[in-house]
């Protein structure tokens, strides 16, 4: 699937462009506007906004302390990008004869993938901002040996089809259409909408992609019970002045998708069972939607993360993701794997 390469597709390029350059002051804020407010008047969030950006989630090492790029440097960058999304839109080779049995046939062209090119506003080298390194924190040893038990190594085999599936719940949420972003919901190469809706009582977020609706109440509810586990969490919000403040908890087969580097051994990004996330949802202008986040899994990580990916408002519209994968996909992999088992060795 295109979905599996993320927007740090760029990291090379911030090497490349900016080496070991000195560290840089944060641009200064724009004014400060009030948002706009519903008629019970709280903060409307309600509309399509989308999360895509050239920024990567770490900083590359390389870069040091340089928390921010300059403005010639982030044009440059964009520029790049830009001059990729025209080569990817090139016509491409056309064949007369079909590519030989068993080969690479591609994935989809780049009329399905979101063709973002801008950094974030604020003009950071990272979307992490803690740790001020602006990349994730060291394991925990609970953590590595986890990922390094041979239970973790055989899912991440038969995930990545080096070895047999036992069954379905051997493969990936996404492979069988169950869940695809993780919370918090970072970009992937497409379908990178997300949907508001709200009312006095409940925010409600659709996700573009497999369609996911998240229902966040606002009454004061408490969490569900430890022992009820969801794909998306327990999740419950409340204002924090113009701030829609969300927890999350009891996520089931906790994962952040993804994103996470693959010297961390988490490429699929399995987390423990004690990861809380808090998101918080500021729109700052008719156009722009600030999201920031703090995961918190110390079972995994040493120390809580925190980062910032502004949203932008788009017309849409939104599509229905008809994931198939599940409906013969899943057939099609679990026949190779008993197929596999038959073949003498």
């Amino acid at each position: 699937m295109v979905g599996r390469y993320t927007v740090g597709v760029l990291d090379v390029l911030l090497v490349a462009l900016l080496g070991t350059a000195p560290t840089f002051a944060q641009p200064p804020a724009a004014p400060a506007q009030p948002p706009a407010r519903t008629p019970w008047g709280d903060p409307d969030l309600q509309g399509i906004w989308n999360n895509f950006t050239i920024t990567p989630l770490e900083r590359p090492a390389s870069l040091g302390a340089q928390a921010f790029l300059t403005s010639e440097e982030a044009a440059d960058l964009e520029r790049r990008a830009v001059a990729g999304v025209a080569r990817q839109n090139a016509p491409s080779e056309v064949r007369a004869e079909p590519l030989p049995a068993g080969g690479d046939v591609g994935a989809y062209n780049s009329f399905w993938t979101d063709q973002g090119t801008r950094v974030v506003p604020t003009m950071r080298t990272s979307l992490i901002v803690d740790p001020p390194n602006g990349r994730l924190p060291e394991l925990t040893d609970e953590a590595l040996t986890r990922i390094t038990s041979t239970e973790y190594r055989r899912l991440a085999d038969a995930k990545d089809g080096r070895s047999p599936a036992y069954g379905p719940e051997d493969m990936g949420l996404s492979e069988r259409c169950l869940w695809y972003r993780g919370i918090p919901s970072f970009p992937t190469e497409y379908n990178n909408n997300y949907q508001f809706f709200q009312n006095q009582g409940f925010i409600i977020i659709l996700q573009e992609h497999i369609h996911d609706l998240r229902v966040i109440p606002l009454d004061g509810r408490a969490h569900l019970a430890p022992h009820v586990r969801q794909w998306a969490g327990s999740s419950r919000g409340h204002w924090d002045g113009d701030t829609l403040v969300v927890e999350t908890t009891n996520l089931r087969s906790p994962f952040i998708r993804r994103w996470i580097r693959p010297e961390h051994s988490l490429s699929r990004g399995d987390l423990s069972d004690a990861v809380t996330v808090v998101e918080r949802f500021t729109r700052v202008d008719s156009e722009t939607m600030d999201y920031e986040f703090t995961v918190t899994d110390l079972k995994t990580w040493t120390q809580p993360w925190s980062g910032s990916l502004p949203m932008a408002r788009t017309d849409g519209p939104m599509y229905e993701f008809a994931c198939h994968e599940g409906n013969y996909g899943m057939a099609n992999v679990l026949a190779g794997s008993r197929a596999d088992e038959r073949t003498p060795r």
